[in-house]
């Protein structure tokens, strides 16, 4: 397939840059793409969709303070180092800018407490650093670091909570899992109450899964490799979820992403860790999910890729159409998508 097809135009004024209060009032779009309907509603009316025995299936990784500013050693000049994983120990894979100055041997300080070193390139134009510090290095982030947002925002965040979502307790993530900023503690609680089952899984959101589709035959497209967790306890769930008849629908593409590197080739699936590229696109057979709960996402993405191999693309393509035309708000901290699996 070629990357022109996932394309759209999209006003900018309709890029979301401040998250709606509270959370829960975003607007919600609900499709059905086997009766190709399209439904204009709030996050709060969700529950109206969904039934006791469903399970919610949520990633409760937590965004880093992962963008540090500092000053390279001997020069003074201003650098950026932005973490995307932790390799091993003190050993970080980042981004750093500008890069070219960025070479092996080359120390950066952030201040008294904080330094690190270049050791080596990767093959995507990043670092490795190893950090040099005194104390402990979560809490030496936690005050040095900022939460980064994505480049399409522009407006100062005023509580930086609310580029995490409610449940978010693993830290590790380089951006936020988007489509689970729209619960509130609140909600979470009803749905418990309503017999709704909520499930957690980890995957720790690089900025490979943002990074831009640069080959127009979109098969030639390599994915950056994420880490996923998923418990036994999770799994049973599911499996116990699929048994009764009911549904499992996934909160946001990097749920689904788990789910399906999980799951094997019987949509049989069991509680692991591991490392996961998997790039879904339309053609794939899904194993596990039944619905998604996702937001709208960047013409040209492999997101967008993702849902149009639930919903078909050019389904999707409408309903994003039909987005703009009555001003729905986009991406991060904008409006939310409710999609039921074809042949439900």
């Amino acid at each position: 397939m070629q990357l022109s097809e996932f394309d759209y135009n999209l006003p900018e004024e309709l890029i979301a840059q401040t998250p709606v209060e509270p959370r829960n009032s975003s607007r919600l779009m609900v499709l059905d793409p086997v009766e190709k309907t399209i439904e204009h509603r709030h996050f709060y009316d969700l529950k109206e969709y969904l039934e006791p025995g469903d399970t919610l299936i949520m990633n409760d990784t937590r965004v880093m303070p992962a963008r540090l500013l500092g000053w390279r050693d001997g020069t003074g000049g201003k650098v950026e180092v932005f973490l995307l994983r932790r390799i091993d120990g003190d050993t970080w894979e980042t981004l750093v800018k500008p890069g070219r100055k960025a070479q092996i041997g080359q120390v950066v300080r952030f201040s008294d407490e904080l330094a690190c070193t270049v050791t080596d390139h990767t093959d995507f134009g990043g670092r490795i650093v190893k950090f040099q510090y005194e104390g402990i290095f979560e809490e030496i982030l936690d005050r040095l670091g900022e939460t980064p947002l994505p480049p399409y925002i522009h407006e100062k965040l005023a509580d930086k909570e609310r580029y995490q979502t409610v449940y978010s307790r693993e830290q590790g993530s380089a951006a936020a899992p988007t489509a689970g900023l729209h619960f509130t503690k609140e909600q979470l609680a009803e749905l418990r109450e309503y017999g709704v089952n909520l499930g957690f899984v980890t995957l720790h959101v690089g900025l490979g899964t943002f990074r831009p589709v640069n080959v127009e035959n979109i098969e030639e497209h390599v994915m950056h490799k994420e880490y996923y967790s998923i418990s036994q306890e999770t799994a049973d769930l599911i499996l116990r979820t699929k048994a009764a008849g009911k549904r499992v629908i996934a909160v946001g593409t990097t749920s689904i992403r788990t789910l399906e590197s999980a799951a094997d080739g019987v949509g049989r699936i069991s509680g692991k860790s591991g490392w996961t590229d998997i790039f879904i696109y339309p053609g794939y057979e899904f194993k596990l999910v039944d619905g998604i709960v996702t937001n709208f996402h960047l013409p040209k993405s492999t997101l967008i890729m993702l849902i149009s191999a639930f919903a078909g693309r050019e389904f999707v393509l409408k309903a994003y159409e039909t987005a703009v035309q009555e001003k729905y708000r986009f991406f991060s901290f904008g409006d939310a998508m409710l999609i039921r699996r074809p042949g439900e």
